[in-house]
This record gives C-alpha cells, sequence and structure tokens, in this order.
C-alpha cells in the first residue's frame, strides 16, 4: 500500500517530499493510517485535530489518542476545541456542515499561521462512492455525481485510490492504534445505511461494482468540465452581482430550454436543495413578491429578475441622532446641518437631500427601518398613506424595502430616506431655519 500511495501523489502531482504537510487526524482508522503513510513515504507532517466535543467523553478520548502519537512521532501538534451545537444553530445549518466549515477554516488558518504548503484528508474510494449514493438521493447536478475531488486549491486527498478493506488491513499489519467512532455503526445516518447495507448489496450483485462505478465517474468529471465551460459563459449572461445581492435575468432564463439545470447550478451556491427548483420555475410567469429560503439565502421573485439575498437576523436597530452631532456613518452615511432659509436658500432636487422645517422637529431624531402599520404623509398630498403600499406604488423590491430606513421625529415620521419627506416637515415660507439632511450610502431605486 506504502508503493500505491507514493505513485499516487506523484502521479496526481499531489506534493513533493520537501513540501510541509498539514494532516487532518480525527483519531479514526481512515486518517491514523495517512498519518503512518506520510511518515513512512518519508515526509515529516504536522498534526491538526479537531476536538467538537459531539461525543462526550469519546471526543476527548479521540484528542488524548492523537496528542499521543503526535508526541511519539515528534509531529507538530495543533489542537482547537469548537463548540459545534452553537455554530450551528447560528449559522442555521447542520452540525454536520457546521462542524465541516469549522475544520475547513480552522485548517486553512494554521497552514497560512505555521506556513504548510498543503493540508491532506483521509478521504478514500468507498468515501467516494457513499458520497456519490448520497448525493444521488437528495437529488444533484453532475457535479455531485463526479466523486471528490483529489485537490481542492491547498487541500489534498491522497488516498483516494484506497478502499477501506484495504485500509483497515493495513493498520492491522502495521499494529496502528486507532478509535473506533460508535456512531459508525448505527443506521440512524443515511452514510452508514449506504455503507451498511446499499453497497454490500450492489457488491454481491457484481463484484466489479467498484471498479464500474469509479470508471463511470471518472467519466463523468470528464463531461462536468465540458459542462462547467458552458455553463460559465451562461451565467455571465443571466447573472448580475451587486454587492451582497444577486439578480438572475427571468426573461433569459426563460428563454433556456434547460432552464431548470441552469438554475439549479447557480442556486447551489447559496444552499438551494434541487426539490426547490420547480416551484421557482413555476413562480417565474406568475406575480412578483413571491420568495424562497434556504438556510442561508432568500429568493425574491421581482418583475425582472430572481433576487437573491443573504438572510439577516431578525433585530430592529435603532439609531438617535443629536442636532449638534452633524453626522453619522452607522447604519448609513448621513450627514446634516442647520441652514436659514432666507431667499437665496434653494431646496436642492436630489433625492438623497431631505430639507426639513426645524421648528417641527423634536430631538433627538430616531433611524430605524419601517415596520407593518407605519404611516406617513407624502410630500404634496393631504391624506396619510401606509409606508408599504407608497414603496410597492414606486416600484421598490422587497430586499430594498426592508433595508430601507426612515427618518423619525418622535411617532412620526419625517423621512423615507432616499425616497420622499413627510408633508407636515415640508420647508414653507414661515419657515426660519432648515435642517438640511444628506443620505450619502446607497438607497433603493424605484424603477
Amino acid at each position: 500500500m506504502l508503493e500505491e500511495f507514493r505513485r499516487f501523489i506523484q502521479s496526481n502531482s499531489l506534493c513533493q517530499p520537501t513540501d510541509r504537510i498539514l494532516i487532518a487526524v480525527s483519531g479514526g482508522i481512515d486518517s491514523m493510517v495517512l498519518l503512518h503513510l506520510y511518515f513512512a513515504a518519508g515526509y515529516k507532517p504536522g498534526i491538526a485535530h479537531c476536538n467538537f466535543h459531539l461525543r462526550g467523553a469519546e471526543s476527548d478520548g479521540d484528542e488524548k489518542l492523537v496528542k499521543s502519537v503526535a508526541e511519539n512521532m515528534d509531529a507538530a501538534y495543533h489542537q482547537q476545541d469548537f463548540d459545534t451545537v452553537q455554530s450551528a444553530d447560528e449559522s442555521g445549518i447542520s452540525i454536520q456542515m457546521a462542524a465541516r466549515n469549522l475544520r475547513y477554516r480552522w485548517f486553512e488558518e494554521i497552514r497560512n499561521r505555521y506556513g504548510y504548503n498543503f493540508i491532506a484528508t483521509a478521504h478514500n474510494q468507498d468515501d467516494v462512492i457513499e458520497t456519490f449514493f448520497i448525493n444521488l438521493s437528495r437529488g444533484t447536478g453532475i457535479r455531485g455525481l463526479t466523486g471528490i475531488p483529489v485537490r481542492s486549491e491547498k487541500v489534498i486527498r491522497p488516498m483516494l485510490f484506497a478502499s477501506r478493506e484495504s485500509i483497515v488491513n493495513y493498520a492491522s499489519e502495521h499494529d496502528i492504534r486507532f478509535r473506533e467512532d460508535s456512531s459508525n455503526a448505527s443506521d440512524k445516518y443515511l452514510r452508514n445505511r449506504v455503507r451498511h447495507h446499499l453497497i454490500p448489496m450492489l457488491e454481491e450483485e457484481n463484484p466489479s461494482f467498484r471498479n464500474a462505478l469509479m470508471d463511470t465517474m471518472l467519466k463523468l468529471s470528464e463531461t462536468e468540465k465540458l459542462y462547467e465551460r458552458e455553463l460559465l459563459q451562461l451565467k455571465q449572461r443571466l447573472v448580475r452581482t451587486e454587492g451582497d445581492r444577486t439578480r438572475i435575468s427571468i426573461r433569459d432564463l426563460s428563454a433556456h430550454n434547460a432552464r431548470r439545470s441552469i438554475l439549479f447550478e447557480i442556486l447551489s451556491d447559496y444552499n438551494f436543495p434541487s426539490q426547490a427548483m420547480e416551484d421557482i420555475i413555476h413562480s417565474l410567469e406568475g406575480p412578483s413578491g413571491k420568495q424562497f429560503l434556504s438556510a442561508t439565502h432568500r429568493i425574491v421573485k421581482d418583475r425582472e429578475d430572481l433576487i437573491i439575498t443573504p438572510l439577516e437576523k431578525e433585530e430592529e436597530r435603532k439609531y438617535y441622532l443629536e442636532r449638534e452631532s452633524g453626522r453619522i456613518s452607522e447604519p448609513v452615511d448621513l450627514e446634516w446641518m442647520v441652514v436659514d432659509n432666507t431667499e437665496t436658500f434653494h431646496i436642492p432636487n436630489d433625492r438623497k437631500i431631505a430639507c426639513l422645517d426645524l421648528q417641527k422637529l423634536h430631538f433627538p431624531l430616531m433611524l430605524r427601518h419601517w415596520q407593518t402599520g407605519d404611516y406617513f404623509r407624502p410630500l404634496g398630498m393631504q391624506g396619510m398613506k401606509k409606508i408599504s403600499d407608497y414603496l410597492i406604488d414606486i416600484k421598490v423590491s422587497l430586499p430594498d424595502k426592508e433595508r430601507t430606513w426612515l427618518l423619525t421625529s418622535g411617532s412620526k415620521i419625517a423621512w423615507i430616506m432616499g425616497q420622499r419627506i413627510d408633508d407636515r416637515f415640508k420647508v414653507r415660507p414661515e419657515t426660519r431655519q432648515v435642517l438640511m439632511m444628506k443620505f450619502t450610502s446607497p438607497f433603493p431605486d424605484a424603477e
């Protein structure tokens, strides 16, 4: 197996003997064998161990073993504790996904800090096959059927040539210590059900099943390269990025015969599952305002685009403005000053500037987001109007509505920032002094 390991590294140009390698070592059989192989091949790797504290004493036992092996090998040892459950809750993602994100983020930090060239993980041939069926069962694009890549930027996977059976045999032959994760025996997880039941059944039906599937995935991987090239060109025509939001042209998407596949590939970057594609496609011909949520993002169907924005934590932010301060930069850039209403004073024709009757204002003014039930009297009108109706009338998209800031004086709304002031605060001939406010942050554009 050692010679196969060396050949696999060389044939895939994964690393050189002079490279500094950081190995992700959990304490399980796969990573402990990978560690042994690197040392046997003449490398002097560093060891990185994550304690996710998900299995109580078992997790601590894993840490103890890995640390002991690192000391015996005189290897650089890096260890980090994570509150994985809290991270999953805060991010709105699964515990497994949170653990993966925490792990790779920390690995990259260690790699940069200590000058490692690559991070090596112990994924093997069985992991590739299991992932194929997991992705297939959940619905996936062509990328999800191509297996686990041998290299992803600075992460290398030098054991993808090895089956789990060969790893077990190697560990036994070399008396390699390892820890068995008790959850691996449970059929609670889909991966374990695939491992314990589906793959053995397919191998019983076809003893060459494993080689046949690996060959098929290789062909799919080559096909995917051609597919990605065409998809990149389509994305350039369909997708526009504006800060933290993404717009997908509904007209251009609808005109394409493969719109479901294209949409799936675009939205997979934002954690939307394949099951949502049909509903989103169906909404393209419907009215504006339809929303779709993933764990991290939201899609709003606008008139001309699908608008993708990150989900934000629900919070009511309020900011108070004193007359004397003259400027704030959070949450928006806003400047103000008092000017006399003389014959030479003229109100600028600029939606970023509001001129308000100073005598009608009560300080401190407050800056907040609009809320359901908010009313104001639009400049030039006699009656009151709901903020929500006004924003609909001027065709502000839903994501932009939620980013709209209001300037209030007491219980009254004085200015929908970047849009319109309230008629009750307008400058009149009898106005002595004017509060001139300039809003310099980006604001929603009515179309």
